[in-house]
């Protein structure tokens, strides 16, 4: 009988990996981890968490303004970046050790190098090599930069989150969720800013009405959206950058931030050694049980370039712990998923987008409501709100859930319950709204959209 140095040897320290990595270790396996960089991975150090943190330092520049409305008078507000970048990194190196605390606590060998496969059972960790039964691959993915003159004096949304200062003007390229949030941060503490997208509208693959409605709210904001453009090149200037567009225009800025996709991290990992199978963009190629190519190897998370979420992420690591080592066969449910971009204003969704309703069930039901909320009835702001539900006519079943607007991600993170429940419109009609709340929209909205009505809209 083979006996092995470990028994589950992950490769990287993010969500998805220190989940099976800790479970595993409880459920009696001897577990080592190799983590090059930073425990957490990119959610934690330069995603999700410092994300949000510096979404919530943008939003006060607006509160103070809209505090007027309500009686209050607030001094000239200053704004100092250093002091929050000082501030998140503490938070973050905070979170840093809980991660560490909570995998020693479990019992994991933790490595703080970089782990290469050399075969289905062996990897090496700084210059040292060692055996396991089982390899799981967890590395995520990277910003991906084209490849254009100048792009060396760009930044990806990893750095940006280590700026030594708040830079005046802002290209932002590139039409995801990463980009708008980018847009709205920098715009919200002062900057000015132009996102720069190559299709004619950002966020594909949300639903239309998200999209639209976020367009313009981000330039009520002052955020310049530019569609149907790229850049062709970057230049260094006396004062700055010059960014070349497609169009031949010049635009001059003091940074331009790439937020153009990101890749599976899985460059160097030595995976063609073990005969790990990957697709065209470099992912892990996994069944249902995030088992790959290879018996003896799984992945999980952002590297196999499923649903790029970090709670999937913790999904399927939490999935492969109970089947491998807690001898419950389970499987990461991929299904109505919700997430949320938190751009400003905020949107967030779960289930199909009305096009994708339309495709797969033919008759829908569309319900769709725009209003101020209350709030700026006294801020004076014009910002709208904007609430959709998309509706399976035969069984009547909810199949979709948008909203854009202040607590979006809040409000549908409810609402996923309800899809995953299989709720229908009648069981939305029948729920008592809590006024007086933008959540109650959801269970008041009676009238479906006429197809012409919907059809304008379009």
């Amino acid at each position: 009988m083979a006996t092995y140095d470990y028994d589950l040897f992950v490769i990287g320290g993010g969500s998805g990996g220190v989940r099976a990595a800790r479970l595993s270790a409880r459920y009696g396996a001897r577990v080592g981890l190799a983590e090059e960089r930073y425990l957490g991975g990119t959610c934690v150090n330069v995603g999700c968490i410092p994300k949000k943190l510096l979404v919530y330092a943008s939003h006060y520049g607006e509160h103070f303004e809209d505090a007027a409305g309500f009686g209050w008078t607030v001094g000239e507000p200053r704004f100092d970046w250093p002091t929050l970048i000082r501030h998140k990194n503490a938070e973050i190196a905070r979170l840093n050790g809980v991660y560490r605390t909570h995998l020693e606590d479990a019992g994991v060998e933790i490595l703080s190098a970089r782990a290469v496969l050399r075969d289905a059972h062996t990897i090496e960790v700084a210059g040292r090599r060692a055996s396991a039964e089982r390899i799981l691959v967890s590395t995520g993915g990277w910003p991906a930069l084209p490849k254009l003159p100048g792009v060396e004096h760009a930044i990806s949304s990893n750095e940006a989150f280590f700026l030594p200062r708040l830079p005046e003007r802002v290209a932002i390229v590139g039409g995801g969720y990463i980009a708008c949030e980018f847009a709205g941060i920098f715009r919200g503490m002062g900057s000015r800013v132009v996102q720069l997208y190559r299709g004619p509208l950002f966020l594909r693959g949300f639903d239309g009405d998200v999209r639209t409605t976020l367009a313009e709210e981000m330039r009520k904001k002052g955020v310049e959206l530019r569609f149907n453009v790229e850049i062709a090149g970057i230049e260094k200037t006396g004062a700055g950058l010059a960014a070349l567009l497609t169009t031949g225009e010049r635009l001059e800025v003091d940074l331009v931030l790439f937020a153009t996709g990101r890749a599976p991290n899985t460059k160097g990992l030595g995976l063609e050694s073990a005969g790990v199978a990957r697709n065209a963009r470099g992912a892990v190629e996994v069944d249902a049980y995030s088992r790959s190519s290879v018996e003896s190897i799984y992945a999980v998370g952002d590297v196999t370039d499923r649903i790029n979420l970090t709670p999937v992420a913790i999904a399927e690591g939490q999935a492969f712990a109970e089947t491998v080592y807690n001898d419950n066969p389970t499987t990461a449910d991929h299904a109505n998923v919700p997430s949320a971009v938190f751009s400003q204003p905020e949107l967030a969704t779960v289930g199909l987008t009305e096009e994708a309703a339309r495709e797969a069930f033919g008759a829908i039901a569309v319900y769709r409501t725009s209003f101020r909320p209350l709030k700026h009835t006294l801020s004076g702001r014009s910002e709208r709100t904007m609430m959709k539900l998309v509706v399976e006519r035969a069984g009547d079943k909810v199949v979709g859930v948008h909203m854009v607007g202040e607590g979006a991600a809040e409000i549908v993170q409810g609402l996923a319950v309800a899809l995953k429940a299989g709720a229908t419109k009648r069981d939305f009609d029948r729920t008592i709204g809590i006024h007086p709340t933008a959540a109650e929209e959801f269970v008041t909205m009676r009238t479906p959209l006429s197809e012409p009505e919907k059809q304008a809209a379009e």
